[in-house]
């Protein structure tokens, strides 16, 4: 029988070392791929959030804030939120006021409570992450502090869903409302009784929240009344949605 004559080392080496060659560089080629996936990955990322958020913050970082603001926004859709904006035919269904608190610029509102929210969370909570700023007029402005104050003693009392103007509890408006009539022994906006407000599309909203009928001569301050107050002017409006004229109850 003839002999098998096996391979040289050599030989074995000359055959392997293309393939492991061409192995490497595929593998080199891959990983390329992928980090600039990534990459292509990440700057589509960051092109889509600047796209949705770059307008709010241009308006964000343009606004400068000043203790006492008072902001306004429209809130994410819920009935009562369109209740609120369809009995005012306006878009503002919140508000709060600006403070300073511990080195950091918060608002003061009652939204579940009455607490102090950074100022960031408050303005991207909004609906299309629209608001509004009111400033004080110049001869108003030296109340302000006082007014502060005042906010700061309904800290902790529950959100009133049922708009009535006892201490209670407290809804947006009205803390401010009442800050500024404890202060300035004025009060600030007109009250109006909801018998005065486009309330029939709304009605059973309305009685659901009262758990009977409408209360037709209860007075509210609502957060357009706020801001149609003399002692306010604004300052700054961004992307604020129209409200939603046909957003009755359906039956």
């Amino acid at each position: 029988m003839p002999l098998t004559q096996k391979p040289s080392a050599g030989k074995l080496l000359s055959v392997s070392a293309p393939t492991i060659d061409r192995n490497s560089r595929r593998a080199k080629s891959e990983r390329l791929i992928v980090r600039l996936t990534i990459f292509l990955g990440g700057l589509t990322a960051i092109a889509l959030l600047i796209a949705l958020r770059g307008p709010f913050y241009a308006a964000y970082f343009r606004y400068h804030p000043e203790e006492g603001d008072v902001v306004f926004q429209s809130l994410p859709p819920s009935a009562v939120v369109r209740a609120i904006e369809g009995a005012t035919r306006s878009p503002y269904s919140h508000c709060g006021i600006v403070a300073r608190e511990g080195g950091e610029w918060v608002v003061f509102e009652a939204y579940r409570e009455v607490a102090a929210t950074p100022l960031h969370e408050f303005l991207v909570r909004g609906r299309e992450q629209g608001f509004a700023v009111y400033r004080w007029k110049a001869e108003r402005r030296h109340h302000l502090p006082a007014v502060l104050a005042q906010i700061r003693r309904f800290v902790g009392r529950p959100y009133d869903a049922r708009y009535q103007l006892d201490d209670e509890r407290i809804y947006c408006s009205e803390l401010i409302y009442k800050a500024y009539r404890a202060a300035v022994n004025e009060p600030l906006g007109k009250l109006t009784r909801l018998d005065e407000l486009y309330w029939r599309p709304f009605v059973t909203t309305i009685e659901r929240i009262e758990g009977g009928p409408p209360p037709l001569e209860r007075e509210i301050i609502t957060p357009v009344a706020l801001a149609r107050a003399t002692e306010l002017e604004p300052l700054l409006t961004f992307r604020m949605p129209a409200y939603d004229a046909a957003g009755a109850d359906s039956k």
